[in-house]
């Protein structure tokens, strides 16, 4: 599980992904509707991002370019980079549940180019079976605005998530990657609360 950027520049096969998934997103959308009606409206999933204030109790995770990740209390601070930050909900003592991270853009990724080089980033870290299913563009973050992309990915030890990987613009052209990703199986169950939290992002 990645929550980094990466110097390397995006793969070919990567690029063309993306370029096939924002054709996918134009015309994505109910039947009966218009193409610039389909892509005013966020992919499912993705209007659950509403830039709103955390939660009464939930903590926050500054890191120091002034990204402010918020967590509920249950969730719990785990290692990583220098200059980003990690939570993770665990069950059963060691399986993890749910993770979001933080962390400062660090290469030449854009809003535009963001889906292809987050897939090719993922696959490049070693995970396999890589698939993106959904990208998103102007959604709003407090503070700024963002591109997101849902994949699903199998890590080399197996263990399968599905994302939400957002690139995220904010006042004075700061950027900033949030990362909130579960196991499948639990992904009903614990994907409210990664909306809820990137909803709260401050970029």
């Amino acid at each position: 599980m990645t929550g980094t950027a990466t110097s390397e520049p995006a793969l070919l096969a990567a690029a063309l992904l993306a370029a096939a998934l924002l054709c996918a997103g134009c015309g994505s959308g109910g039947g009966g509707r218009s193409r610039s009606a389909a892509a005013a409206t966020p992919p499912a999933g993705f209007a659950a991002i509403d830039a709103r204030p955390a939660p009464a109790g939930w903590r926050a995770a500054r890191i120091p370019t002034g990204a402010v990740l918020r967590y509920p209390p249950s969730w719990r601070p785990a290692g990583g980079d220098a200059g980003t930050a990690t939570v993770v909900l665990r069950e059963d003592g060691k399986r993890i549940a749910g993770y979001l991270n933080v962390t400062p853009r660090q290469s030449d990724e854009t809003l535009a180019d963001w889906p292809g080089f987050r897939v090719g980033h993922n696959a490049r870290e070693g995970d396999r079976s890589v698939t993106a299913e959904a990208v998103a563009r102007r959604v709003p973050f407090r503070g700024g605005r963002g591109t997101c992309v849902r994949d699903r990915y199998r890590t080399v030890t197996g263990a399968s998530y599905i994302e939400i990987a957002c690139l995220v613009t904010g006042r004075g052209g700061a950027r900033a990657v949030i990362v909130g990703a579960a196991p499948p199986e639990a992904w009903a169950r614990i994907s409210p609360t990664l909306y809820r939290s990137l909803s709260a992002f401050t970029a």
